[in-house]
């Protein structure tokens, strides 16, 4: 099953709040993932049982170097106005005082780090649409799980942010190690991902 976009109605004159409205009213069945992609809202179908072992996994490694004041969430929006996004990322980990609180979206400036693991049916929502979003909105790493790229599962780290790039810090194809650096200082062994 591929995503289903919903688009405003032609001509409209949406603007960033009309199309919030749609995303929190958009009625999907349970395990949907709803998003806001450059201003289109976006209804993908749930998980596969290999995402979501690969974000708990990751969740687990997270936990043993993030500080105490801070979080892992895997279904918390990251309002991205600029690029008219509203995206719900597989990780998230940012201070809990941020994300503490009415309402159910953070502004993306305050995402420490940001984890998208690609599926078959969206992945370039992930490789393309979402790290131009993440840069634009100035989130410090980005990491892309991508077990759909070119055959070869790779993990992508993301980070420098600037003029809405980013640059790459390191490429692996899953087996190998890839290094988180600070505040995270974490050696992610990519092996341990499955691979559909």
């Amino acid at each position: 099953m591929s995503a289903l976009t919903v688009d405003p109605a032609p001509g409209s004159g949406q603007d960033w709040d009309d199309l919030v409205r749609i995303w929190e009213e958009t009625d999907a069945p349970e395990g949907c993932k709803v998003e806001i992609i450059e201003g289109i809202v976006t209804v993908s179908p749930p998980l596969s049982k290999d995402h979501n072992t690969t974000a708990a996994l990751l969740q687990r490694r997270l936990y043993t170097v993030i500080p105490e004041d801070w979080e892992i969430y895997q279904t918390l929006g990251v309002s991205v106005p600029g690029r008219a996004g509203l995206y719900i990322p597989d990780l998230v980990v940012l201070p809990r005082a941020v994300a503490t609180g009415p309402g159910n979206r953070v502004p993306a400036e305050e995402v420490r780090l940001v984890v998208e693991i690609t599926s078959r049916a969206n992945a370039n929502h992930d490789r393309i649409g979402k790290t131009h979003g993440y840069a634009q909105a100035g989130v410090a790493l980005f990491l892309l799980l991508d077990p759909w790229h070119s055959g070869r599962p790779t993990a992508t780290l993301y980070g420098d942010p600037a003029g809405g790039t980013y640059r790459v810090l390191d490429t692996v194809e899953y087996g190998e190690k890839l290094t988180l650096p600070e505040p995270f200082a974490l050696e992610l062994d990519t092996g341990i991902f499955p691979v559909s």
